[in-house]
């Protein structure tokens, strides 16, 4: 085994939820409060927080606004903004509204890569590899991800082999960080442990991230299995929000605050306030969305 036995004493947490969170949401929030809820992530400590997806609207219409999002912002010291995309031409749209950190979204398994990005895993990394060429010229950082990393809601159980190779193949890319996510949440400590003992060899453990859906009640003490080799950076939803619109049975991403006092209870820091984070929740709640149809005028 490739664990280690010193656990870390800080934790990063990336804040996914006005991202992968709204995405799934069925109406889509006004401009103005996207902004004030990703701004009050900053504020309670958060920093990194994935704030728009530069993905088709007519796919995602909920994110339809992203270009105005990242706009509004304002740049906050110490805090990392973060928009995934998919191709070149949200590439183009991501860099026009001024973003300085990108992601990228490649699936273990074959089954995934069509049902989610209507492409092979190859045809994917050719639209990644310009992309990336791109954002490194740029200076942008990169983030990774491998989703299915652990099971595929079309192929079932996805070997550890494939998740490392889709990985490595990120990591050639120049992706500074990859996050091999849980999905559909169904992962087990078992499981987590197996993929880390295949992966750890081949990529350092400083730039991996791990993303769990809370879907089976598992998803913290999943996080205690990757501490147990070192594991120091973890997604996190505010409140909660979102899963995959396009695996069935997602619902659920981990909770950002219950991560954050679960790793208080650890003795780890994170810098984040999670009453904080359940406040921004609670505003963003309170206002109003346009749902179905109208979500996407």
């Amino acid at each position: 085994m490739n664990h280690s036995t010193d656990r870390p004493t800080r934790v990063t947490i990336v804040e996914v939820g006005p991202r992968d969170g709204l995405q799934n949401d069925p109406g889509a929030y006004p401009t103005n409060a996207k902004i004030a809820f990703i701004e009050a992530l900053a504020t309670a400590g958060l920093p990194v927080v994935e704030a728009g997806s530069f993905v088709s609207p007519a796919a995602i219409p909920q994110l339809a606004d992203s270009d105005d999002v990242i706009r509004g912002l304002t740049p906050k010291d110490g805090v990392r903004y973060v928009a995934l995309v998919p191709n070149e031409r949200g590439y183009d749209r991501a860099v026009a509204a001024g973003v300085n950190s990108i992601a990228l979204f490649a699936s273990a398994t074959e089954e995934f890569s069509q049902a989610n990005l209507r492409a092979s895993i190859d045809e994917t990394f050719v639209r990644f590899q310009a992309v990336a060429s791109r954002a490194r010229a740029d200076r942008r950082w990169i983030r990774g991800y491998v989703s299915v990393a652990y099971t595929c809601p079309y192929a079932g159980p996805t070997k550890p082999a494939l998740v490392l190779k889709v990985a490595s193949r990120l990591l050639d890319l120049g992706c500074d960080e990859i996050a091999l996510a849980d999905t559909i949440g169904v992962a087990e400590p078992g499981d987590i442990r197996q993929l880390l003992d295949v992966v750890l060899p081949a990529i350092p453990r400083e730039r991996l991230a791990l993303h769990f859906h809370d879907t089976n009640g598992r998803a913290l003490a999943n996080v205690d299995a990757a501490l147990e080799y070192g594991i120091a950076t973890f997604d996190g939803s505010a409140g909660g929000l979102g899963g995959c619109p396009y695996a069935p049975g997602a619902p659920g991403n981990l909770a950002t605050e219950l991560l954050v006092r679960s790793l208080a209870a650890r003795g780890i820091e994170t810098g984040v306030d999670a009453e904080a984070v359940r406040n921004a929740v609670t505003a963003l709640r309170a206002q109003p969305k346009r749902l179905g149809a109208d979500a996407d005028d």
